[in-house]
């Protein structure tokens, strides 16, 4: 179930990026406080790259992004690396250490695969309801009503429209 709504998300992210240009992609919008909407996308995806990378270790430190320039320019780039992630989602539940470093202190706090995956799931619609602010501005792009949606949020309008 948790794949499968990670999918789901990785999936509109997908049909988004190919509805725009890399320069559209790229270019830095007011909405977004300068941001673009390749940036958020490449957060999401270095987030999820982080822990598909981190995992044999053990130890997950997100801060530890490789924050390549490719993935937040060529939507290409970024839809290859979007179906990479979606390969490899599936892996044995295991313990794992969250790290951190906050104000030069090491911080460590025990987790798990299947909890980091929904961590990077919420993640992620997050950052695609930053880009859905973004995207809305540009009329010739169709974005689903429920991108940027958390699931449970959809969940709950399915109920109140019964």
């Amino acid at each position: 179930m948790l794949t499968s709504s990670i999918n789901k998300s990785l999936n509109e992210l997908i049909h988004l990026l190919g509805q725009l240009s890399n320069e559209d992609y790229a270019e830095s919008c007011p909405e977004l406080s300068g941001a673009s909407i390749g940036e958020h996308t490449r957060h999401i995806i270095e987030m999820f790259q982080c822990l598909e990378n981190q995992y044999d270790s053990g130890i997950i430190n997100y801060d530890k992004r490789e924050r390549n320039v490719l993935i937040q320019t060529n939507t290409n780039f970024a839809q290859n690396q979007i179906v990479s992630i979606q390969d490899n989602l599936e892996k044995e539940n295991k313990n794992l250490i969250l790290q951190q470093i906050i104000d030069d202190e090491e911080i460590r706090i025990q987790s798990n695969y299947l909890r980091e995956l929904l961590y990077n799931l919420e993640h992620c619609i997050h950052h695609q309801a930053l880009i859905k602010v973004a995207v809305l501005k540009r009329s010739a792009v169709f974005v689903d009503e429920n991108f940027g949606v958390a699931r449970s949020t959809i969940e709950y309008r399915k109920r109140c429209v019964q």
